[in-house]
């Protein structure tokens, strides 16, 4: 019954979709003001696609196995909090999920832009009715959570078990409030074009919108950063699979968009930038899901592969990219302002420069998921890129880039001098000395360290000085850039002073070396809901004497049959101690892998406390 209550709320959503669509034209050629009607209609809309979501969570809940989707993704054994979020933690549900958020920051959309135009919040609304049409023919064409099984099995073939984790089941909501937020800024910026909007106000009204989403993603991406670090047991935190890829890419898009946004709100510049990464983001979004989901990717992330989807997808794609280069070439207007509008030495010149190497990142990043998918369709060669690609192209660019991202905020509005040069020299100098006595100290390699650690130390203390000085008391922006110098001095000395032993034991062993021994105490057996679970208890005693007991577990699942492993982590604010375990095949010995992971957790702080840089832009935003 839920799955039928579902089905038929899609059909009657896509209904009232083409209705507002009519009452939205309608509207637009009298806009003294929104109809009443096109707001009730959003909300149906918004209504019944929650209700039809509903149907699916409840079909999971009750293990209703007619539902096809409940029996490819869940199983009568399964913990309710993960038959719950198995609903979309597959393909169809996924989707489902998708259109839910759609549909839900539309309604808010036009309840929230009251002081907006009236033709441009309603064109807003007609664009973003082509791409939630677009999800509706998706779901009910080629991807519906509701088709029917008959006869009806008695069991289901259970989710995958490392999907089965708190942080990767909340991970994708809040991974797709940041993708779908982007569809709003899309619509959003076609509409203004269309209208001749693009001005401070509407910079002003779309920069909170700008942020929602950059925040969302911003977590999305970190709990699935998490996730990977403790579920996976590779013990790191990026590995540059191509699914991490395609979230990182809209997310340097947005980064850079904020960064335009800024200059259009303050002096009518950049607009170009603003509009074209704008649909850039959106695109990047979409791609994103159109890679995952048509099985073109080889990644732990991907749903399996369906040609048909995949096409629906791309033809979709392509659709809206050629819909918004249209509107753009057709209705955009270049700025009209005086040539000399800035001189070279300002903010709006750091801001440029700051544009242009995020796009190189972004370029790389790209180039480096897509070109063995295109090598793979021209000569059949199948390759991986990995970690080393990344970093010798990045790296490189990334310390110019730190320099510009330190200075930039110090300049002022079209023209600028630096009143603090001596400062700025002196922290200079003492960033120099101490990345030298680090990279001395540590005997790693001396020329790209040296100069990489020196200037990500010259913004960690520009950035700390900042919060003692009212002069650059833009406490958003502080706490952001601030959490980005932590960030990265957490990386480069995690790479760095990270150190792992592998190696075989059986209950009984010791593993010996001058700084570590590793002695196999024993293993324990348990037996939970739906996995037989065995936690091995080992005793750690580093060179300074300190003793503690690591407890990591190998987890056999009775649907679908898999067996995993479960890291056992310590975290201090120092350090974290990591170990997994796995049996090696057709022997009583285990697999050990033991790891010093330095500064993980300031990882997760920084980027947290730049996602609080964006949520006091924010409030800031609302207090004014």
């Amino acid at each position: 019954m839920a799955s039928l209550i579902g089905f038929y709320s899609l059909v009657f959503g896509i209904c009232s979709s083409v209705a507002i669509i009519i009452f939205s034209i309608q509207n637009f050629r009298n806009p003294k003001k929104l109809n009443e009607k096109i707001l009730i209609l959003t909300f149906l809309q918004f209504f019944l696609v929650t209700i039809s979501f509903l149907g699916l969570i409840i079909s999971f809940v009750n293990s209703d196995f007619s539902n096809e989707t409940v029996f490819n993704h869940s199983h009568t054994t399964k913990p309710l909090f993960y038959k719950i979020s198995g609903s979309w933690g597959n393909h169809e549900g996924s989707l489902l999920l998708w259109l839910l958020v759609l549909t839900l920051f539309i309604f808010l959309f036009i309840l929230k832009s009251g002081k907006q135009p009236t033709q441009y919040r309603i064109l807003t609304l007609l664009f973003q009715e082509i791409i939630i049409i677009g999800f509706f023919i998706f779901l009910l064409k080629t991807s519906s959570p509701f088709n029917y099984i008959y006869p009806i099995p008695e069991e289901g073939l259970g989710l995958n078990p490392i999907l089965q984790d708190p942080s990767l089941a909340i991970h994708p909501p809040i991974l797709y409030f940041g993708y779908v937020g982007t569809s709003i800024i899309f619509s959003s910026s076609l509409s203004a074009m269309v209208v001749n909007y693009i001005s401070k106000e509407w910079a002003k009204h779309i920069k909170v919108w700008v942020l929602i989403s950059w925040i969302f993603l911003t977590l999305g991406i970190l709990l699935g950063s998490i996730w990977a670090y403790y579920e996976l047991g590779w013990g790191g935190f990026w590995f540059w699979d191509p699914v991490e890829n395609v979230s990182l890419m809209p997310w340097f898009a947005l980064t850079t968009l904020i960064h335009c946004i800024l200059v259009l709100e303050k002096r009518l510049e950049l607009t170009s930038w603003v509009i074209i990464l704008s649909i850039t983001t959106f695109t990047l979004s979409m791609s994103g899901t159109f890679l995952v989901r048509s099985g073109i990717l080889n990644s732990v992330h991907t749903f399996a592969n369906d040609p048909e989807r995949g096409l629906f997808i791309l033809i979709f794609l392509f659709t809206l990219i050629f819909l918004s280069l249209f509107v753009f070439f057709f209705f955009h207007k270049k700025e009209t302002n005086n040539k000399s509008s800035f001189f070279l030495v300002s903010k709006e010149t750091s801001i440029i420069l700051n544009n242009w190497f995020m796009m190189y990142f972004l370029s790389v990043v790209l180039v480096g998921t897509t070109y063995p998918i295109f090598l793979d369709v021209i000569s059949s060669d199948k390759i991986s890129i990995g970690p080393p690609f990344y970093h010798k192209l990045i790296i490189p660019f990334l310390i110019p880039f730190l320099l510009a991202m330190t200075i930039g905020p110090r300049l002022k509005w079209i023209k600028s001098d630096l009143s603090d040069k001596f400062i700025l020299i002196i922290f200079f100098i003492i960033s120099l000395l101490l990345s030298l006595y680090i990279v001395k100290t540590l005997k790693i390699d001396f020329l790209i360290n040296s100069i990489l650690i020196s200037f990500v130390f010259y913004l960690f203390f520009i950035t700390l000085r900042d919060f003692f000085n009212k002069k650059y008391n833009n406490l958003s922006q502080n706490i952001a850039h601030f959490g980005f110098s932590l960030f990265l001095l957490s990386i480069i000395f995690n790479n760095i002073l990270s150190s792992e032993v592998i190696t075989n034991l059986k209950v009984g062993d010791t593993f010996k070396s001058e700084k570590l021994k590793i002695y196999f105490e024993n293993i324990t057996q348990k037996n939970e809901k739906n996995f037989e679970s065995f936690v091995g208890e080992f005793v750690v005693e580093n060179s300074q004497g300190d003793v503690f007991i690591m407890k990591p577990e190998l987890r056999i699942y009775n649907q679908p049959n898999i067996a995993t492993s479960e890291a056992y982590i310590r975290t201090s604010l120092f350090s974290d101690k990591f170990m997994t375990m796995n049996l090696v095949q057709n022997q009583e010995y285990f697999n050990v892998r033991y790891q010093i992971k330095p500064l993980m957790i300031w990882i997760w702080i920084s980027v947290l406390m730049i996602t609080l840089g964006g949520l006091m832009s924010i409030i800031k935003k609302n207090e004014n």
